[in-house]
């Protein structure tokens, strides 16, 4: 029996106190986004807060075979941004997985 494909997302919202412009926030948010694609293998974007200095919304995607994987990676992922981000603070999360 073959299992089915499962999209895992996962949606962080930083924020960022020492963001005095837009620009000082690309600066954090684009390195840190850097590291998790090139240390998980995953999408990751900023797709939230486009406009306030110091509030970022990012999601991360991992596709796997396995529910249980995809839920690890993303476990993973957002351990990394809570320890590696010393400029920000994960405000909020969200975690979703869907079969396909």
């Amino acid at each position: 029996m073959a299992t089915s494909p499962v999209v895992g997302v996962l949606r962080v919202t930083l924020h960022i106190p020492a963001s005095a412009s837009l620009k000082d926030k690309r600066q954090v948010t684009r390195g840190l986004l850097r590291r998790v694609r090139n240390r998980f293998q995953v999408a990751a974007a900023e797709v939230g807060h486009g406009d306030r200095w110091q509030l970022s919304e990012l999601a991360v995607a991992c596709v796997s075979a396995d529910r249980r994987h995809a839920d690890e990676v993303l476990h993973h992922v957002l351990d990394f941004i809570e320890n590696d981000a010393t400029e920000a603070m994960v405000s909020d999360v969200s975690t979703e997985l869907v079969s396909l």
